[in-house]
């Protein structure tokens, strides 16, 4: 086995060992309103459920040549933004919303995505996700070492949940009708697959 002390890596050869290992990611497609009222889309593979009591998620935001990403930075700002799950029907057009604009322009407008007011927060959703979440930022943490910041981590409290009425089910959500899709390395993806079950020891 090969083994790599990650002090001896650059950044990039560790990125590429963690998003190779680290299969698969789901994705949060990140909606965020900026000071100017432009709304910014991203989607984000650094991304999990941290708790269910609260229910509270966590997206992770690496920064670029050291400076928060619009994402963050409007969600600092703001202290709100919605995540929605990226799947089969979704992931070309979200796909569109990886460039890299201004802060000004939206990356809405590269793709047929369609916005959605929200219930309890400022940010508007996308149509096209058949879930959403609206969060509030209940935490946020600057992540790196050497004194320089190399990630926002940013913790969100869901303070509503919309879910398409066809997969919702005696109160559980249907896997193979969401079709969500994760994200591998490179630029692979991959979908749900193959679902079995076992029993968990009492």
């Amino acid at each position: 086995m090969l083994s790599f002390n990650p002090t001896n890596n650059t950044e990039r050869e560790n990125y590429k060992l963690l998003i190779g290992s680290i299969i698969p990611r789901p994705i949060a497609f990140v909606t965020t309103v900026a000071e100017d009222g432009t709304v910014n889309g991203a989607p984000f593979s650094y991304f999990n459920i941290v708790s269910s009591n609260p229910p509270t998620i966590a997206v992770s935001v690496q920064r670029r040549d050291d400076k928060p990403k619009d994402t963050a930075r409007n969600i600092l700002k703001a202290k709100e933004f919605v995540v929605h799950i990226v799947d089969e029907d979704n992931v070309a057009e979200i796909n569109k919303t990886a460039a890299t604009l201004a802060p000004d322009e939206s990356e809405i407008n590269l793709t047929h995505l369609t916005l959605t007011n929200s219930e309890t927060v400022a940010v508007p959703g996308i149509n096209e996700a058949k879930i959403r979440l609206e969060c509030t930022l209940d935490h946020a943490l600057e992540l790196g070492e050497d004194n320089t910041v190399g990630t926002d981590l940013i913790i969100g409290k869901v303070v509503h949940f919309h879910v398409a009425e066809e997969l919702y089910t005696d109160g559980r959500i249907d896997p193979v009708k969401l079709g969500a899709v994760s994200r591998l390395a490179g630029t692979n993806y991959a979908k749900i697959g193959e679902i079995f079950s076992m029993e968990r020891p009492k």
